[in-house]
């Protein structure tokens, strides 16, 4: 150590200086021998003013004052007399003589004495209290956390929970949160005053004593409760509790004593407070624009000094944070659910059944609004297969999705081919997303682009072929009988009401008998080669003899544990053989003869399958119109074809594309009324072109059995 300057003994000014420092000075001020024993200290502090000076010299710190942290505090002095480093600015607490439950903060400096030579004196202390100060900074610390932590996801009993982890242990011992039920659901919170018999749900509690999450689990499963969580029933009273949802104020209690009247009005919560040793209260509502959403009620138990004006007021800010997370939730969960339900009303209850296909849907997520699946019978025993999903989330993304099924179901009636009904869809999607440009700027939807993917094929179980094609980049992979799999190239397109474009493509491929189809509108990293490969040739050795529901689950386990973000609409299909008996192909020749040998062929197909008199009549009718215009406006060659499906269909094939037109004859007419006989006669007729040429077809009601 440096040798220090000599100093003028301290007599004089300098004595008269450090006399009025110990007994004027508002800082506290210690002088500690080696043995941490107080030598002398100033008497002018508020702490000093109850406590007499031969009480406190002679005596260890921790011997005097109510030390909290009394160890800790003495470790920390001896360290300064020992190696001489400053302690500054250092905060401790304590309870002064007196007043054991409240508790004080003070902030210490701490230095060493020394002679000119290096001897070691003892300890000078500087205490000064700082007990507003802690108070009014640990209540921002409280702010600051609900802030950052309460409201972080759009779910009520989530933010309520994250609320009690915040204010236990900070606040309070006990932190009880109960919502009205109907906020739950997302309805509309009442108006105060809260009605009587309005039920609340136990939504969220903390105890310290147990240190837990509320969730039942562990040892805050066995901290004395009222009520379980999720229980819900309406508040007795009257008692703080139903006050406060009353007339929206908060409640303190500075001590639950037994003489309380209230108490016995509920005789649960009296219960509870009595076990856990609660002797201090503090309640107040969760309350948006004059609606009740809940009540926050907190608890003292090991602290204990009863709440102050402070604590209510802390209180009433975190309310007001946790009540406007509360209601964004409620507001969400209700669009969701609206959603939800407007997306259950828009899709099939059930996926359509075929001889020879059966299919079954996956939507991840189920309730997002946007998302839809189809499958749509098509004339020729064929299915129209439809899977999509409007970019984002809610009631809107629901209508939208509930638009675009209806126009693909309006398109498919005319028999379009896919890549022709994606490029009409994509029309509509267009001229939707033009008028949301249009909204006010205020509309939040004027910001939101609206977008879709969409993925649409055709399988005809006759000639087993699947022609697809899709916006955006949906996936198909087909699994074989045999249990081969391959990955199928879908030419990608533009999402449904994009600027682009770029016309859509289609592509066909034999599908064989057997075969099971996973078509999706986004691709499927879990079941393609880049993805997990184990778990396509799984599902390929699984498939045979399995339903197709269990499948799906197989489908969503191995998508679930993708890291890569899967799609949103599946569609499962798998194929079955078309009953041979079920179907009748004729060649015919190109001659007016043929019209008869076609009525004669009809109508031994249809005595074998065993069709009604009536129906089968019509349907000789309508063969003769439709083979008398292949005949006479059409080109060879010529086909007929009858199917005994989910109707009954008739299909006459030639090789021109000319357009048939209905008329309608007038009296003295003598032709022209071909189509209009057949339009009357059938349930559904139209054309379907095809590159060779064009098919007629027309569908009755099905035949019996």
């Amino acid at each position: 150590m440096a040798q220090s300057e000599p100093t003028a003994p301290l007599d004089g000014p300098g004595a008269a200086m450090l006399d009025a420092l110990f007994s004027q000075s508002l800082v506290g001020l210690h002088l500690l021998d080696t043995d941490l024993r107080v030598v002398r200290v100033n008497t002018a502090t508020p702490a000093m003013r109850d406590v007499p000076v031969e009480d406190v010299v002679g005596h260890r710190v921790d011997e005097v004052y109510g030390l909290l942290d009394a160890d800790e505090v003495m470790a920390l002095v001896r360290g300064v007399l020992d190696s001489g480093v400053p302690l500054v600015a250092h905060i401790v607490r304590a309870h002064r003589r007196g007043d054991p439950g409240h508790q004080y903060f003070h902030e210490i400096s701490v230095f060493r004495l020394e002679t000119p030579s290096g001897d070691v004196l003892g300890l000078a202390v500087a205490v000064v209290e700082v007990t507003e100060r802690e108070e009014s900074r640990a209540r921002e610390v409280v702010l600051e956390m609900t802030r950052e932590h309460v409201g972080r996801t759009l779910d009520v009993l989530e933010t309520c929970q994250e609320l009690v982890d915040v204010l236990v242990p900070r606040v309070a011992d006990i932190a009880v949160v109960e919502v009205v039920d109907a906020v739950l659901r997302g309805d509309h919170p009442p108006l105060a005053p809260l009605p009587r018999d309005v039920p609340l749900r136990r939504a969220a509690f903390r105890s310290a004593a147990g240190g837990g999450t509320g969730t039942g689990t562990g040892t805050d499963a066995d901290a004395p409760q009222a009520h379980p969580l999720g229980d819900v029933r309406a508040l007795p009273g009257p008692t703080p509790y139903t006050q406060a949802l009353s007339d929206l104020r908060p409640r303190a209690v500075a001590s639950l004593d037994e003489d309380l009247p209230w108490l016995a009005a509920d005789p649960a919560r009296a219960r509870a407070i009595r076990a856990a040793g609660a002797h201090t209260l503090i309640t107040a509502p969760l309350t948006v624009r004059d609606t009740v959403l809940g009540l926050i009620s907190l608890y003292r138990t090991r602290q204990g000094e009863p709440y102050d004006e402070d604590d209510v007021s802390l209180l009433l800010q975190v309310a007001d944070h946790t009540a406007l997370s509360i209601d964004n939730a409620r507001r969400y969960t209700r669009e969701h659910t609206i959603a939800a339900t407007v997306q259950r009303q828009l899709l099939p209850r059930r996926p359509s059944s075929h001889p020879a296909l059966e299919t079954t849907p996956l939507l991840l997520p189920p309730d997002s609004g946007g998302q839809w699946y189809d499958t749509i019978p098509l004339s020729g025993a064929r299915t129209g297969l439809a899977v999509g999903g409007v970019v984002g989330r809610g009631l809107h993304a629901a209508a939208v999705m509930g638009q675009l099924r209806t126009v693909v179901r309006s398109l498919a009636a005319f028999d379009v081919e896919p890549d022709e009904l994606l490029a009409r869809l994509n029309d509509t999607a267009t001229f939707l997303a033009a008028e949301r440009a249009t909204l006010p700027t205020a509309d939040p939807l004027h910001r939101q682009a609206l977008a879709a993917r969409f993925a649409y094929a055709v399988y005809d179980p006759l000639t087993l072929t699947c022609t697809v094609a899709g916006a955006g980049s949906p996936s198909l992979v087909v699994v074989h009988a045999d249990g081969s799999t391959e990955v199928r190239n879908v030419p990608a397109g533009s999402l449904l009401g994009s600027e682009d474009k770029t016309p859509f493509a289609a592509t066909a491929f034999t599908v064989p008998e057997g075969s099971l189809l996973i078509l999706s509108d986004t691709p499927l990293p879990a079941l393609v080669a880049s993805g997990d490969a184990d778990a396509l040739r799984r599902l390929a050795e699984q498939h045979r003899g399995r339903p197709l529901e269990d499948l799906r689950d197989d489908v969503l386990y191995a998508l679930a544990g993708s890291a890569e973000p899967g799609p949103t609409a599946l569609l499962l299909v798998r194929t079955h053989p078309f009953p041979a008996d079920r179907v009748g192909v004729w060649q015919l020749p190109d001659t007016p003869t043929v019209v008869a040998t076609a009525r004669r062929l009809v109508r031994d197909r249809l005595a074998d399958w065993g069709v009604e008199r009536e129906t089968a009549h019509d349907t000789e009718l309508i063969v003769s119109e439709l083979v008398t215009n292949a005949v006479r406006y059409g080109s060879p060659p010529l086909e007929l074809r009858v199917i005994n499906d989910r109707a009954l269909t008739c299909e006459v094939r030639d090789g021109s594309a000319s357009t048939p037109r209905l008329r309608h004859a007038s009296v003295a007419d003598e032709g022209g009324r071909g189509l209009f006989i057949v339009a009357q006669l059938a349930q559904a007729w139209g054309t379907r072109y095809t590159p060779e040429g064009k098919i007629i077809w027309t569908e009755q009601n099905p035949p019996p059995g």
